[in-house]
């Protein structure tokens, strides 16, 4: 595994055709990435966890963009967070999403944008790739949509992750969506952990934490990301 860059980070706003999302940005200090990875919170909000992640990438050799889809709300009351969500407006999300894409792809030296997420950012880091072109997508443990037909218009390949004892995300579901994949001739993995609950890869919450599934989780996505958006290099490069 290559050792992990030096990087800089700091809250940011994204801004594409007149239109700004606020969010939180890493990126190595040195050279010049030729990959980003949109990186979506769960339903607490951009919260600290979420900047590590995106910090993580970062050190990985990636520019990493964690947009706000809460503008500046985040809770840690599981009440609260539901709120939220349910009164996130999924169009208004997109919108925000294709904004960053768009800001990425600006970016200079960057050739291909990924995009990952958990919880809801994971339901959303599969709906992006059906609404604008991206180049690989890793959502963990995200919802799937009841219309799978949607699956059609999937613009890249998906590495989805989940946990076998995950009470929302079943593995019914999860059998849904990979039979889908072939339905619709799309490249797309499911990846089942098993006796992991929902939220498995979430170091700030030992009640659900799992350190090697979440470890295990980390090195495919990275070894995903690397394959799809900077061909050919090793996982952790």
């Amino acid at each position: 595994m290559a050792p992990e860059q030096d990087i800089i980070a700091s809250r940011i706003k994204f801004a594409d055709d007149g239109k700004e999302v606020d969010g939180y940005q890493a990126r190595p200090a040195k050279g010049t990435p030729s990959a980003a990875i949109i990186v979506i919170h769960e339903w607490w909000g951009l919260n600290r966890h979420i900047e590590d992640v995106a910090e993580r990438y970062a050190r990985a050799g990636f520019v990493a963009a964690a947009p706000d889809l809460y503008d500046g709300v985040t809770t840690r009351d599981p009440q609260e967070a539901s709120k939220l969500m349910s009164s996130l407006d999924q169009e208004k999300a997109i919108g925000y999403l294709k904004t960053v894409t768009s800001y990425l792809r600006a970016t200079g030296g960057v050739q291909a944008v990924g995009v990952t997420g958990f919880c809801m950012g994971g339901t959303f880091a599969l709906l992006l790739p059906c609404h604008a072109k991206l180049d690989a997508a890793v959502p963990f443990y995200g919802d799937v949509p009841a219309d799978l037909s949607i699956l059609e218009q999937l613009s890249c390949p998906v590495l989805f992750i989940g946990g076998e004892k995950d009470e929302w995300i079943t593995v019914e579901k999860m059998k849904r969506l990979e039979a889908a994949f072939k339905q619709y001739k799309k490249d797309g993995e499911v990846r089942i952990y098993e006796e992991a609950p929902h939220a498995f890869f979430n170091d700030t919450r030992p009640d659900v934490y799992r350190a090697s599934d979440a470890e295990d989780a980390w090195l495919r996505a990275i070894d995903f990301f690397n394959r799809h958006l900077r061909k050919g290099l090793s996982a952790g490069a």
